[in-house]
């Protein structure tokens, strides 16, 4: 139990994680559900961080005369990160397009069963 409050931000990313799928299975808005999937990229996002992370070691910049790669965190993780984030802002604003498109369609966000009674009625 004492290695589990140790390992706090690895905790927080999958309480954070868990939200965002209870927010993501649960929820019948459309908006709702895409920021239960922008909570679950950012606990990705934590938890890569927080594994990447060495305490007592320096930023992977090389410095004067310290050339040994033990004393670098390694920058593989916040690459991830940085990309993640990229694909994660472009695929909310793809998945924020089409719900103004939904919404302009058949003037509602919630998916529920009327909604998709009428598209299959119109096809």
């Amino acid at each position: 139990m004492n290695n589990l409050f140790n390992n706090y931000y690895e905790l927080v990313a999958m309480i954070l994680f868990i939200i965002g799928l209870m927010i993501l299975l649960l929820q019948k808005n459309l908006i709702k559900k895409i920021i239960g999937l922008n909570i679950m990229d950012t606990s990705v996002f934590l938890f890569l961080a927080s594994k990447g992370y060495i305490a007592g070691r320096l930023s992977p910049i090389i410095r004067e005369g310290q050339t040994d790669a033990s004393l670098y965190i390694n920058p593989l993780p916040s690459g991830l990160v940085l990309t993640g984030i990229v694909v994660a802002v472009s695929t909310t604003a793809f998945a924020l397009a089409l719900s103004l498109r939904w919404y302009q369609q058949y003037h509602t966000l919630d998916i529920d069963g009327t909604v998709l009674k009428n598209l299959i009625k119109k096809s």
